[in-house]
């Protein structure tokens, strides 16, 4: 399960505007603290699932025939519980020859106890035959920060009333949601082969887990698939998917590998997920056990209540996958989602965690795959990069309380958070550096193959990576798995003259617990480094070490793999010598970030000019935003390489943030360049050149705008053209306007487009015009999960329109038209 993906900016507004909330929120119920959230006990197994289903759409209901195949765990059983949720019971029936017995049942409306005809011994296999119907728009269900919501089955535009929507039916099962629309044991640590017969408009297509085996076309206008799962694997992974998708198909060692997207992107598909095979190869190789499963489907659903979903053999992602040729110049802002999705089939669909708490046994390691595929793709600066926002997003959520492996929760929702994902993924990087590639690899296959087809928690993999290592790991485990925090150092470098030692101080600042760990101190004499592996263990540590000169640089964790928070007292010096030499992107990034504060210093301006050649392009495009082109011995230096950024950068976004650069200076001469960059097909360079046209041109850049808004936009280009429209005051663009804005999908694009957008809206005249935008907010408004506090955010911006249309109404505009326009924008606020 990939989280929603919104950026820092958003989370944090959202944090500040709620805090208050939140505060209400922690100390309304503290009973969950003191429950034992145990490991669902196993008294039934799961065996075997055949499941056929027929769907009333326009009523959002499915009717199913679910034949469930049973056996007790170890202990005699004469009674079943499956878990039902929602449903309307038809009948419950024992499966036997020559003809089915009636079963007495009771039914709560959640679960389903089946008294069984006899008791059954652990060798005696039984199937149950469940005829129901599923009402999932009628069950109440509340989701997660990273699945926003839990009626497992979802109806989308099923009456087709919105033209600008496609639809289409889809299942999310994670938590336990699957027993919305199959009734079953929905626990984690159940596992079950499956058989899925779909009956859809025979225009339709499918998917589900495993392989497509039949298709029967049927009098009415409608076609049965049936799909099958030959391998075990959870309830929550189960997966149906149907509607009017293109199907793009690539080839993996002999098995598929296919791509459901809508019509119109079908052309850039396999720009978007074309990597995947080469994913399948790498993680194969990296964990030394071939992608498992029969094959390898991603399909691109709308209104999707996560980022995406690794159903097995069948991902599910947001309609955010699916982007156009210009979007994709800039970079596929989704493959490390792919690549997430992609290592669950190992981590979570081939190995499952065994109950909630153990989550990051799944999770972990799905978001550790970015860094691994970035890394063997792109390079270390790139992995190092989405290391360290990922590391930020965990220590910016406030979430040091939690221990990475939680038994006590209120909700297990509550597991989908930065500690699973964003923390774990850092503590596996933590010991892979510990224990080397080698180790740490091997341990992962024997991980994967002692508990393949099972359900597993931390402790087993403590074990794998012991026998391999042949070391005692329960102090790391104890204090990175088994509790909470992150070491927060402050650490202080000086150099002894006198007896020629280098000492290094290294206090640890948090409350308990006191962390231990292994740490590289690097000690630099120009570009000749020397290494030193100590052990930090207490509140304070002294290290000192002989040198025969002051060095000019030390270097505390020197392969920057430490999760902590950290103060030290370096130099001006011996951050440009970290820059120059290190070579770790988090060393050159912390440089940058130093000198972007010494922009007077007589050395920034030969710095700035290395950095802006640095051979990364996030941290020539950092150092092109910490600029100061105020000081005029910086702007010396450096403008000329930001022209030559803005026209010859390998990397868009980069020549882009080179562009909104020198459109500070509003510089005339710039002119010819801006207008042609217009013309680019990256919407990051065309929007910045667009905006610092304007500044100098506006006149120029209005009539752009107008043709640009003709077209299909996204991004910052659409952003721009959007707001220099409104600033002219010209209106004409406004259905253009309006449906790009419909179309984007949810984001932090469309968030930021957002206040251009009601600012545009404060121009329009046209009541029935102003309604549709207010209309179009408040449908992403809604979309957005209450937790991301995007509400209060929107209603500020509605506060500011309503007082903009009272202006306009006291200036003597149309007294009766504005009045409207003021109670329908007053009537949308979410108070």
């Amino acid at each position: 399960m990939k989280r929603i993906s919104l950026s820092m900016l958003l989370l944090l507004t959202a944090m500040v505007l709620n805090t208050k909330a939140q505060d209400s929120i922690q100390v309304e119920d503290t009973a969950w603290k003191t429950l034992y959230r145990a490991t669902p006990e196993k008294k039934m197994r799961l065996v075997h699932t055949q499941l056929a289903v027929r769907f009333d759409i326009p009523n959002a209901r499915m009717y199913g025939t679910a034949n469930i195949t049973v056996q007790p765990h170890f202990y005699p059983q004469n009674n079943l519980q499956l878990d039902a949720k929602g449903m309307e019971i038809k009948s419950v029936m024992l499966v036997e020859k020559p003809t089915n017995k009636k079963l007495n049942y009771q039914y709560n409306d959640n679960q389903l106890n089946i008294t069984l005809d006899k008791t059954y011994s652990r060798f005696q296999p039984l199937t149950v035959r469940i005829e129901y119907i599923a009402k999932p728009n009628e069950l109440k269900a509340s989701g997660s920060a990273a699945i926003t919501d839990a009626k497992g089955l979802y109806f989308i535009n099923p009456d087709g009333k919105d033209p600008k929507k496609p639809t289409q039916i889809w299942t999310q099962g994670e938590t336990e949601a699957t027993s919305v629309w199959c009734p079953t044991i929905d626990k984690p640590n159940q596992k079950t082969t499956q058989e899925i017969s779909m009956t859809v408009p025979a225009k339709w297509v499918t998917l589900s887990n495993g392989l497509l085996i039949k298709q029967q076309p049927n009098p009415d206008g409608t076609r049965t698939d049936t799909w099958k799962m030959d391998q075990p694997h959870a309830p929550y992974l189960f997966f149906m998917g149907a509607g009017e998708f293109s199907v793009i198909k690539d080839k993996w060692r002999g098995k598929e590998v296919s791509y459901y997207v809508e019509k119109e992107y079908a052309p850039v598909a396999r720009k978007i997920f074309g990597n995947t095979p080469e994913m399948m190869d790498f993680f194969s190789t990296i964990t030394g056990v071939d992608y498992p499963w029969s094959k390898y489907a991603q399909m691109v659903g709308r209104d999707f209540v996560s980022g995406a979903m690794e159903n097995t053999t069948a991902t599910l992602h947001q309609e955010s996958a699916q982007q156009d040729a210009r979007s994709l110049i800039d970079g596929n802002s989704w493959e490390e989602t792919i690549a997430h999705e992609l290592f669950h089939h190992w981590f979570g669909d081939y190995v499952t965690t065994e109950s909630w708490s153990n989550l990051t046994v799944n999770e972990s390691f799905a978001n550790y795959s970015e860094y691994l595929w970035n890394e063997y793709k792109y390079g270390k600066d790139r992995a190092d990069a989405s290391n360290f926002t990922d590391m930020q997003g965990y220590l910016f959520s406030e979430s040091e309380s939690k221990h990475l492996v939680r038994f006590y929760y209120k909700d297990k929702e509550e597991m989908f958070d930065a500690v699973s994902y964003n923390k774990g993924g850092r503590i596996l990087h933590m010991l892979r550096n510990y224990l080397g590639d080698s180790a740490f690899f091997k341990s992962l296959q024997l991980y994967l193959t002692s508990n393949k087809f099972k359900a597993a928690e931390a402790h087993q993999l403590r074990l794998a990576f012991e026998e391999v290592s042949g070391k005692d790991l329960n102090w790391f485990f104890n204090q990175w798995y088994f509790d909470n925090g992150h070491p927060k150092l402050d650490i202080r470098y000086q150099y002894d003259s006198t007896s020629k030692k280098a000492v290094v101080v290294v206090k640890q600042t948090q409350k308990e617990p006191i962390f231990s760990m292994p740490v590289y101190i690097d000690i630099y004499h120009g570009k000749e480094k020397k290494r030193h592996e100590v052990w930090i263990k207490n509140a304070v540590d002294s290290f000192a070490f002989e040198v025969a000169s002051a060095p000019d640089l030390i270097q505390f964790d020197g392969e920057r793999t430490l999760l902590c928070t950290r103060k030290e007292n370096k130099t001006m010096e011996a951050y440009i010598h970290q820059y120059a030499h290190t070579g770790k992107y988090l060393d050159r990034k912390e440089a940058i970030d130093y000198m972007s504060k010494k922009q007077d210093n007589k050395l920034a301006p030969a710095f700035f000019q290395s950095a802006l050649k640095d051979a990364f392009s996030g941290l020539r495009t950092l150092a092109i935003n910490q600029l100061d082109l105020k000081k005029k011995k910086i702007l010396e230096a450096v403008e000329p390489l930001l022209v030559d950024i803005a026209q010859k950068d390998n990397h868009r976004p980069t020549r882009a943030a080179a562009v909104d650069k020198l459109a500070t200076l509003k510089k005339e001469t710039y002119r010819s360049l801006y207008f042609s960059l217009i013309q680019d097909s990256s919407y990051s360079l065309s929007g910045a050149a667009l905006n610092a046209l304007y500044l100098i041109a506006p006149d120029t850049a209005i009539a752009e705008a107008k043709k640009l808004l003709t077209q299909k936009l996204k991004g910052s280009l659409l952003e721009n053209a959007a707001m220099i429209a409104t600033k002219s005051g010209d209106l004409s663009g406004f259905e253009n306007v309006l449906k790009n804005y419909d179309d984007m999908p949810l984001g932090q694009s469309k968030f930021n487009l957002t206040t251009t957008f009601v600012n545009f809206l404060g121009e329009v005249g046209d009541t029935e015009k102003l309604k549709k935008g207010i209309d179009a907010v408040v449908a992403f408004r809604k979309a957005i999960p209450a937790q991301y506090g995007i509400a209060p955010i929107i209603d500020n911006m509605f506060k500011g329109l309503i007082k903009r249309k009272e202006t306009a109404k006291k200036e003597g505009g149309n007294a009766a038209s504005l009045e409207e326009q003021i109670e329908y924008v007053r009537k949308n606020l979410s108070e």
